[in-house]
């Protein structure tokens, strides 16, 4: 029997959702992925961003100067200043889809949603959604759970400044237990005061403002010395920076209307292409557009009416043309650029020498190991399935240039044992593992040559597949995954040393993170624990009592792979490598992978920690 014969198909069948039924049944479509807060494009987050950006752009049209963010426990409130909901039409802007004044480009001209969209999502999404509007001394609050109107009231307050207010509760029923990270918030309310300069935001107390838009952007991210003063380019509806560092990547910041646009789009390529073009014709040399662009760090801004994203999440822009019928993105880009950039060359002849050494020294590195690249890309080839060193996942299979799929990740391990309970254990859909052969070699201080002569460092480069750029970075998670002991400590700074000196937009972007797993399991018969710090292992063993059976996990391998794939489903415990200008690079590099071998000895006697409580108990 077929299966069609299984199957009945009528009239019952067909279901119409309504507006909140949908959002909660797919509320991927409206805000990306879910996430309890360990990543900063999990949904509690965009959450807070559909709500501010309708804040903002009521800033950006004129009104209202200071906008307050507060976060305590799971509760968010904004409250801007602008001009204030429509009273009559509160309900609906929160509650009915495809409702907002972003369609008429007379009320928000040049505003990041246009689909009426985002506060509904956040509304439906929240177990407690409040909205209130205040306007001309009138004031009317709605309040809704999971998008359901609970009640709905206005009142005469005289002395209230107009405005609107948004109080909201994301759900747990569909988010899960979560935890706003205050970091990732306040470097996404930073972006808002780069982008707005004159604009406050004052969250949970602190005041974020920005005098300088873009340059202050930059020299907030930067964690090295320019190579010069960063060039900053303003115009109609246009704002960039520019300036180069010392390392092999090219960093880039983009934002439309307001938005930032992590995954780039038409008006980030347009802005390369219009850098390395000036360039060239300002020094009258073909030089390689790549060449011009290595270590570049810059920021560009523009606006567009009606912008059109890739997803709803805005995170890469689509539009090609500014505003309906008018000039391209790509020719608005490159004539501010070959105009503004080439002037300034012009009248900062220091600026233009700097930049045109600093060309060459990277044309001639780069030429230097051209023979090496090609044997490179010969061996890239062996990178699949199949290779001894990569196990891909499902997605990648045969195919190096598949586009990055956000739940893919790579975990680089060392060592037969370990290698073989991580690629017994992964999901094969989404989980790839590289295998290392012994340690790693310190590429503190060496050139770029050294990726294409050693082995390992060529196949992990193709396996990325990050030569040219990060836009083709296969895996969204590159996680070291190394043993919990003294060697194993050692890989991994190896590792983030190599990712540091070659691949820094690699952290820089939030895509290298550190596997956590446990160091003791704590059972008995009926029930086992597993603990990744002294401080679990001393509270399971409490909840169990006479003397469970403790055991230390000292390596990857020792590690079972049923009792490892517990540890990363998602459950998975990451630690995220972070990188920012607070951090000394360098001189962080320079201390514990460079030759000062007397001082790191006598640094790590100084500070040497044994486990202490763990050795005592286990001897009693």
């Amino acid at each position: 029997m077929s299966i069609s014969e299984n199957v009945n198909y009528g009239e019952e069948d067909i279901k119409t959702l309504n507006w909140r039924e949908h959002i909660r049944l797919r509320p991927g479509m409206y805000i990306g992925k879910l996430g309890n807060g360990t990543s900063q494009d999990d949904g509690i987050y965009i959450l807070i961003k559909e709500v501010l950006d309708n804040s903002v752009d009521e800033y950006m049209m004129g009104y209202g100067k200071a906008i307050e963010i507060n976060i305590s426990g799971n509760r968010v409130t904004i409250r801007d200043y602008g001009r204030g909901i429509p009273l009559a039409k509160l309900s609906d802007v929160a509650s009915k889809m495809n409702t907002g004044a972003k369609y008429d480009s007379k009320a928000f001209k040049k505003s990041v949603g246009l689909n009426g969209v985002g506060i509904k999502a956040v509304n439906a999404l929240s177990s407690e959604f409040v909205i209130r509007s205040s306007r001309d001394g009138e004031q009317r609050t709605v309040n809704f759970s999971e998008g359901v109107e609970i009640s709905d009231f206005k009142e005469v307050v005289p002395d209230e400044k107009n405005g609107t207010f948004v109080s909201f509760v994301a759900d747990e029923g569909v988010f899960g237990e979560y935890e706003y990270n205050m970091e990732y918030v306040e470097s996404m309310l930073r972006n808002y005061t780069y982008l707005n300069s004159g604009l406050q935001l004052k969250f949970n107390g602190k005041t974020y403002v920005s005098k300088n838009g873009l340059l202050d952007l930059l020299q907030e991210n930067m964690s090295e010395e320019p190579l010069y003063t960063p060039i900053h380019l303003k115009g109609e509806d246009i704002e960039v920076a520019i300036t180069h560092g010392s390392g092999y990547s090219e960093s880039y910041f983009s934002f439309v209307n307001g938005q930032h646009t992590t995954q780039g789009g038409t008006h980030q390529a347009a802005f390369r292409e219009a850098v390395a073009k000036t360039v060239k014709e300002f020094y009258r040399k073909d030089f390689d557009a790549s060449d011009i662009r290595t270590s570049i760090i810059a920021a560009i801004s523009i606006k567009v009416e009606e912008p059109l994203f890739e997803s709803q999440t805005k995170t890469k822009l689509g539009s090609r043309d500014m505003s309906p019928g008018g000039i391209s993105v790509r020719n608005f880009i490159l004539d501010f650029v070959k105009s503004n950039l080439d002037n300034y060359l012009h009248k900062n002849p220091e600026t233009a020498d700097i930049l045109l050494k600093k060309i060459q020294e990277v044309e001639k590195e780069r030429k230097a190991i051209s023979g090496l690249q090609k044997k490179s890309r010969e061996l890239a080839k062996k990178v699949s399935l199949h290779n001894r060193k990569l196990r891909d996942c499902r997605i990648h299979f045969n195919d190096l240039k598949n586009p990055r799929n956000e739940e893919s990740m790579i975990f680089i391990t060392e060592g037969d044992s370990a290698s073989g309970s991580i690629t017994k254990s992964r999901d094969v859909n989404t989980q790839a593992v590289f295998s290392l052969r012994g340690k790693p070699l310190n590429t503190f201080g060496l050139t770029k040559k050294v990726i294409y002569e050693n082995e390992e460092f060529n196949l992990l480069q193709a396996a990325l597949n990050i030569e040219e750029d990060m836009d083709n970075l296969r895996y969204n998670k590159v996680i070291i995954a190394t043993d919990a002991d003294v060697d194993g400590m050692h890989i991994r700074l190896l590792l983030i040393t190599f990712f540091l000196q070659f691949f820094p937009e690699l952290i820089r972007k939030g895509h290298l993170f550190i596997l956590q797993t446990p160091l003791f399991r704590v059972r008995n018969k009926k029930k086992t624990f597993y603990c990744y710090t002294e401080e679990e292992r001393q509270k399971a063993v409490a909840a169990l009592g006479s003397n469970p059976e403790i055991t230390r996990f000292k390596g990857l391998g020792e590690i079972s792979p049923n009792e490892f794939r517990e540890f990363i489903n998602e459950n998975i415990r990451l630690e995220k490598v972070r990188m920012t200008k607070e951090d000394p690079i360098h001189d962080l590099l320079e201390f514990y992978m460079g030759k000062n071998t007397s001082e790191r000895q006598d640094f790590i006697i100084g500070n040497l920690k044994i486990e202490k409580d763990f050795v005592e108990n286990e001897a009693s």
